[in-house]
């Protein structure tokens, strides 16, 4: 099974360079014959026009006749271009930033927000970037404006807050195989800013801090609770112990004295409290 699917690829192959031989024709191998001769006539002349210098970071897309001359890009380095019927085009592979301007977006549950990116690619493909698009930069800066408003269109606000990591992968994947015939590879997508109105500000300032409220009520009532509980302990404790009352009035008293010290205090025993309080009660 293996050898009858290559056949077909290997056939449609030979086929493609038997109909680029064919396509020049008899004037097209003329004209590349006189081409040659004239730069081997003006030689050392026609050295400056005939070689050309890439970069390293550059390919050259080159035209034969009006059809590219293989399917690969020439560079980096030197490469010959022959006078009269080569022509050629230089591609930057360097990634490329594209800014998207805010965008404004109606979000799924009915919020109108404005939404910046920037998307990070770079061209893996020379021959497709020239041929299969007219500007390839500007078709993908469009397509991203595109892409990201309708990624936007189908999310919440609360999902656009809270997952901008998610839908950034999400428009990264569209743009990354709508490109693809293009010989654009999208390395990174980013969602910058996201601008709400000022109205939807306050009411989600407002819910926020009447939580916030909410959370500091609970764990108020909460310590109350705790106390309270810790001071029936502490009640009983003393009871048992009345020593230990007579202990804690007197420490009360050193805090106070710390605290203020114009403060005059005059301790009773609490034996004499006690003794009052039964006279009190028989009487």
């Amino acid at each position: 099974m293996g050898p009858q699917r290559e056949t077909p690829k290997k056939n449609n192959t030979e086929h493609l360079i038997a109909d680029r031989r064919e396509g020049l024709g008899v004037c097209g191998w003329i004209l590349i014959s006189l081409s040659f001769l004239l730069a081997l006539i003006t030689f050392p002349i026609s050295i400056w026009a005939c070689i050309k210098v890439i970069r390293e970071y550059e390919r050259a897309v080159v035209f034969r006749l009006g059809r590219i001359l293989s399917k690969k890009a020439k560079g980096p380095g030197l490469i010959l271009i022959l006078p009269c019927t080569d022509t050629f085009i230089k591609v930057d592979l360097r990634t490329v930033t594209c800014n998207i301007p805010p965008q404004e977006v109606l979000t799924k549950d009915a919020v109108t927000t404005q939404v910046d990116g920037v998307v990070y690619y770079r061209i893996h493909s020379a021959v497709s970037a020239v041929a299969n698009v007219t500007d390839v930069h500007s078709a993908t800066f469009l397509l991203a404006q595109t892409t990201l408003r309708n990624v936007l269109g189908t999310q919440s606000l609360a999902q656009l807050l809270a997952g901008r990591e998610e839908i950034a992968h999400s428009i990264q994947a569209i743009l990354d195989s709508a490109t693809e015939q293009w010989g654009i590879k999208v390395a990174r997508v980013e969602i910058k800013d996201v601008r709400i109105p000022v109205a939807m500000q306050r009411a989600m300032a407002a819910k926020a801090e009447a939580a916030r409220e909410a959370r500091a009520k609970i764990v108020a009532a909460e310590g109350e609770m705790n106390a309270s509980k810790a001071l029936k302990q502490a009640s009983m404790v003393l009871a048992e112990s009345p020593a230990g009352l007579q202990l804690r009035y007197l420490q009360t008293l050193t805090t106070l004295a710390a605290e203020n010290n114009s403060t005059i205090v005059f301790p009773l025993p609490i034996n004499m409290l006690e003794s009052f309080g039964q006279k009190n009660r028989g009487g």
